[in-house]
């Protein structure tokens, strides 16, 4: 049962990074982004670039979860370190850009990376 979780969990946190990717790279600069992002049509066009880099990364944390759930067992190891990367990342955006990163990307692959852990 914990494991049907933790697989639930992760494939939650990688739907997230997909989302991350899709707001980051391709609606920077669109309403739906600059309301998540709280900016200005103007610092949205000059930061834009570094956004679709950032949004490139968030894909790649998505491909490597899924990675590892579709490795059944054997993606034990991709899982917990794109769970921890997921983690770090967080924490990281919180302390250095909003508190909200805390609790929109950290909490939920904190979440993963124990029932992951414990379920196996």
């Amino acid at each position: 049962m914990l494991a049907t979780i933790s697989v639930v969990v992760v494939l939650l946190v990688a739907m997230l990074h997909g989302y991350f990717l899709v707001l980051e790279m391709f609606l920077w600069d669109k309403p739906a982004g600059l309301r998540a992002f709280g900016q200005s049509k103007e610092r949205a066009a000059a930061t834009k670039v570094l956004a679709a880099n950032q949004g490139l990364y968030n894909g790649f944390i998505a491909a490597g979860l899924l990675w590892g759930v579709i490795q059944g067992a054997a993606g034990y190891e991709f899982k917990l370190y794109f769970l921890s990367c997921v983690v770090v990342a967080g924490v990281y955006g919180a302390v250095t850009a909003s508190r909200r990163i805390l609790y929109v990307q950290a909490l939920p692959g904190l979440l993963g990376l124990l029932l992951v852990l414990f379920s196996r």
